[in-house]
């Protein structure tokens, strides 16, 4: 008997398959951004004030769970509710990644040194918390990555946790060196670049274009790792620079 024979289905019309593509397209850039929203979100280090831990030309990875999620956590910081979902405190010596307070469209990182209620004072180079100097620890010299024309002494810092981070220190009577006692308000935190003498943070105010205290609103999550580093000279227009200038030793780099 002959075989039944089977119908061939008829062609997708091409507005019916632009369609399709387009519901694929809108599909997948829904899951990224959800994605972005809630786990993690891509960051590029624009400046040395993290130095020695972070580079100019990092592309970093930062977790947003870590402090919960705040109106900052969603692209463009749309106008929502003020607060954070599950928001937790982050720890003294984590990396935040946070919104300016006097500009939001701005995005920093710097390691956070003090909580709410903390006492901070910076007394010859050295910070001190709640009347407790961070013990230091000099690790000799070296050249700055962005500025090789300066030494600077590699310092240890370590929170009484037990975690140790380095820090740059490029000599005595800089600006910030020594400040008044800061009170950290209540939903904020104080914050400071590594890079110790080159890094404008919650030691200046904003009118002097510094940071001043970081709402805890603000905060968008914790820097976890390196995942890759382009070194000074990269330029998105130079394709040849991708190669010539990636730094493959950057690559997975966990943030301390």
């Amino acid at each position: 008997m002959a075989a039944d024979k089977i119908p061939a289905s008829e062609p997708k019309s091409a507005a019916a398959e632009t369609l399709e593509i387009v519901k694929t397209v809108v599909l997948a850039l829904l899951i990224a951004l959800a994605l972005r929203v809630i786990l993690f979100q891509p960051n590029t280090i624009p400046s040395s004030s993290m130095e020695p831990n972070l580079l100019t030309g990092d592309y970093m990875l930062v977790s947003k769970f870590d402090y919960g999620w705040s109106r900052h956590s969603v692209p463009l910081s749309p106008p929502l509710p003020a607060g954070r979902l599950n928001g937790h405190l982050p720890q003294r010596g984590d990396v935040i990644v946070f919104r300016l307070p006097r500009d939001i469209t701005q995005t920093y990182v710097k390691r956070l040194i003090g909580l709410p209620g903390d006492r901070i004072q910076v007394s010859g180079g050295q910070v001190s918390v709640n009347g407790r100097p961070i013990p230091q620890a000099a690790d000799g010299r070296t050249r700055d990555p962005d500025s090789p024309e300066i030494t600077v002494t590699r310092v240890w810092e370590t929170q009484p946790d037990g975690r140790r981070y380095l820090t740059f220190d490029r000599g005595p009577d800089h600006d910030g060196d020594d400040t008044p006692e800061f009170i950290v308000p209540e939903g904020h935190v104080f914050a400071m670049g590594d890079n110790r003498d080159n890094s404008l943070d919650s030691r200046w105010a904003p009118m002097v274009g510094g940071v001043g205290f970081v709402p805890q609103d603000n905060l968008i999550g914790r820097a976890r790792m390196v995942l890759v580093s382009w070194r000074a000279g990269a330029s998105l227009f130079r394709p040849w620079t991708w190669v010539t200038r990636f730094d493959a030793g950057r690559m997975f780099r966990p943030v301390r």
